[in-house]
């Protein structure tokens, strides 16, 4: 079978991410379309994308670590940070540059090391220090106006794929990644680089997913 990749990106993009270890994630209106449901009991419920989960789990095989970063917390994105395997995470803080600096001190990593996707005036301040950021089609036009690159996809719909995608294209994953795929290997090789640990902590602080 053709294991030739059907997507292609933008030179430049490419070069503006070949330093990326680390992947900061908005929730509502990143990784889901942005609607709050709330069940009968007040329970809080949120719709993730496969496509999005998929591409999370691969860029952490390609060693690049995705960070979930929001101003809220449910059992719902608890349970799906569970499932994806994320390791680190910042709950329920509304100031999220103290907690995004907090995470970079301690793993010893730059700003140009990051990349953020964001949708709202919350996430501005790590756009304006990110070494690379995106925004879903649907953002706010402040966002708009701010990001390095705006998705095709939307959120909620494939619009974090679409950086997990470019991400693995820039570390030079992707085909291989695909390959592997075809060949109908198990979808999460050997990470290539050396795990960043950590716990799952209070809302506000910061943590690694519980399995």
């Amino acid at each position: 079978m053709d294991a030739t990749p059907r997507l292609a990106f933008d030179p430049e993009l490419i070069l503006d991410v070949l330093d990326v270890r680390l992947l900061l994630l908005d929730v509502d209106g990143v990784l889901t379309p942005g609607d709050l449901l709330y069940g009968a009991q007040g329970e809080e419920l949120k719709r993730f994308s496969t496509l999005d989960g998929h591409g999370l789990k691969l860029l952490m095989s390609a060693g690049v670590e995705p960070v979930i970063l929001s101003g809220r917390d449910s059992p719902a994105l608890r349970a799906r940070i569970a499932e994806l395997g994320l390791r680190h995470s910042v709950l329920g803080s509304g100031a999220k540059l103290p907690a995004a600096q907090n995470l970079l001190d301690q793993l010893q990593l730059s700003w140009e090391q990051v990349a953020i996707i964001g949708d709202d005036w919350p996430d501005l301040a790590l756009i304006a220090r990110a070494g690379f950021s995106a925004a879903p089609p649907q953002s706010h036009p402040e966002v708009l106006a701010r990001v390095r690159h705006i998705t095709h996809a939307p959120a909620g719909l494939g619009a974090v794929r679409e950086i997990c995608d470019l991400l693995l294209t820039a570390r030079g994953a992707y085909a291989a990644l695909l390959q592997d795929a075809l060949d109908g290997k198990p979808h999460t090789p050997p990470r290539q680089s050396d795990p960043i640990t950590g716990t799952l902590a209070e809302p506000g602080a910061v943590q690694s997913s519980a399995r």
